[in-house]
């Protein structure tokens, strides 16, 4: 049998030939139009000099081998993917061809297996990164070339030939797979099973709060490396051991020229003396061009304190997939951005049937974010080493079921590393109820960040605080007496005493004042939003 490695790759603007793709040299283009076929592709140099590159990266990982169809196999169509790699400053930095499966087709238990890949959680992002603010450690992003090609596939699959790159002497052959292809639905989880088996090798041990953190840590060096699917941050205390790392990763995988961390998952970070900077600007800009919002007049806030929005508001529209979009797209922007997040909570509620009074509330929320564009959040490098959280709710504040709101602020230093703005589960019989309530699904996220902490080799000097303004629901802290009236509680309660206790937690009474999770369960005026948001450390560039 003869494999497509071994064989001659056909060049579509030409009949002849040859084992690899010769690139042709670019000229000036500006036509940016990205093409939605391959022949709209072969039309423009920088398009086809993309299909070209993506095609030499699968012969080089030995991506597959072309065999006749096999007559009781299934065989997946493949098809081309462009798009536009842009820089931090809006300019374009790579056409970019990627062949990709239509995995859509596969059939479970007959082309794939298990599928679940992890990936790195934003809370440990940011803690990382404050960790390494806090040490002035060197943070450097890299990018895998052609990551899923390189995850050896333990199933057996078929794909067609590419359209365009279709070998003439054997048109009616397939490729069958050796490594992974984009679109296969098992081709995250054999990249991750990849790069995982290389990262152990070297010495890093696995994290078990956040299994897309590899730890390596041998006496006094720590190196932290974080995954999200190809790409991926490295930081340590040594600069000489991030350096052997990445030259030994390098001879594993093949790696684009690793950078100081600058754009990382659309989120721009911006070192100074002082600190870190990450915000989504471009991010921004895109979503409000996406929706024709991005020449709107500004508002002060994301939502109005009144009139309150209910599922029974307005009429339904037609189509709800812009509104969809627009708050997925916003739902990411809380990466960097506590001052969305109850707004978003809030209008995620009526994603499932949103009517034209929503969808005023969303465009609200994208007039706001167009005068804060550049908004975000700081890691400050002198920031103590200490965990503590604000907690709140908003006692039965939906009119519609009365279930009450809560959120909150988790803080390492002074940066702030979590946030959360979500519905309870059940009706809560008093404010007491709620803030409790509260205080335990506060203490659970805590817990999480402790245990993540203690992996990373970070040990707190006092245990962790939580703030709570409710003084029925810090004395129910501090009161080992468990009330009959409170049966319904017992699990949040025993959950709470159990970490007081042990001395693991702390749960100290702040005025109302002073409760900074209050931005997250309601809309506020803007003279009090704006103060909120300054304490809880949204800022807008980065300080001198």
């Amino acid at each position: 049998m003869q494999t497509r490695s071994k064989g001659p790759v056909p060049n579509p603007p030409q009949n002849q030939t040859h084992s690899a793709i010769t690139k042709t040299t670019k000229e000036p283009n500006l036509d940016i139009t990205i093409p939605k076929t391959i022949n709209q592709a072969m039309c423009n140099q920088n398009w086809r000099a993309a299909c070209d590159e993506e095609m030499n990266a699968q012969l080089r990982n030995l991506t597959f081998e072309l065999v006749p169809k096999p007559g009781d196999k299934s065989v997946i169509a493949t098809k081309w993917i462009f798009t536009l790699k842009y820089s931090p400053n809006g300019s374009i930095s790579r056409y970019k061809a990627r062949l990709v499966a239509r995995g859509f087709n596969q059939k479970y238990g007959v082309d794939y297996a298990e599928t679940f890949s992890p990936v790195v959680k934003s809370v440990t992002i940011r803690l990382v990164l404050q960790l390494a603010v806090t040490g002035s450690w060197v943070i450097k992003q890299l990018d895998i070339n052609n990551a899923f090609l390189q995850g050896t596939l333990e199933d057996e699959v078929y794909v067609t030939q590419p359209p365009g790159y279709i070998d003439q002497d054997r048109p009616d052959y397939v490729w069958r797979l050796k490594k992974a292809l984009y679109g296969l639905k098992q081709a995250p989880r054999a990249w991750y099973i990849e790069l995982k088996t290389a990262l152990l090798a070297y010495g890093f041990q696995n994290s078990l709060a956040d299994t897309s953190v590899f730890i390596y840590i041998h006496g006094n060096e720590v190196l932290y490396v974080l995954v999200y699917v190809d790409d991926i941050i490295v930081t340590g205390n040594t600069n000489s051991l991030i350096s052997s790392f990445l030259q030994a990763l390098a001879q594993r995988f093949s790696l684009k020229d690793p950078t100081d961390l600058t754009y990382f998952l659309g989120i721009e970070a911006t070192r100074t003396a002082n600190g870190l900077h990450l915000m989504q600007r471009k991010y921004a800009i895109d979503l409000l061009t996406k929706a024709n919002m991005l020449d709107c007049k500004p508002v002060n806030t994301p939502m109005a304190p009144t009139p309150k929005l209910t599922i029974r508001d307005g009429t339904p529209l037609k189509d709800a997939s812009q509104y969809r979009r627009v708050l997925g797209g916003l739902q990411y922007l809380s990466f960097t951005r506590p001052d969305l997040a109850f707004a978003v909570n809030r209008l995620s509620q009526f994603m499932h049937q949103p009517t034209d009074v929503h969808w005023q509330a969303v465009k609200r929320v994208l007039r706001y974010l167009s005068g804060t564009l550049s908004t975000g959040i700081f890691l400050r490098k002198s920031s103590p080493t200490v965990l503590h959280a604000f907690s709140d709710s908003d006692w039965g504040g939906d009119s519609h079921d009365y279930l009450s709101t809560n959120a909150h602020v988790i803080y390492f230093g002074s940066t702030p590393i979590a946030w959360s703005s979500r519905k309870q589960k059940g009706v809560a019989r008093s404010s007491t109820e709620a803030e409790y309530r509260g205080v335990a699904d506060t203490a659970s996220q805590i817990r999480w960040v402790n245990s993540l902490m203690s992996e990373l080799g970070i040990k707190l000097p006092t245990p962790p605080v939580i703030y709570c303004d409710n003084v029925g629901a810090t004395y129910l802290c501090a009161n080992p007496v468990f009330h009959s009236r409170m049966k319904h509680l017992a699990l949040d309660y025993h959950f709470i005493r159990d970490l007081i206790q042990s001395g693991e937690l702390r749960v100290t009474h702040v005025s109302t004042k002073d409760q900074l999770a209050d931005a997250l369960t309601k809309p506020l005026p803007r003279p009090r939003f704006r103060e909120l948001m300054i304490k809880i450390g949204v800022t807008n560039a980065p300080p001198s």
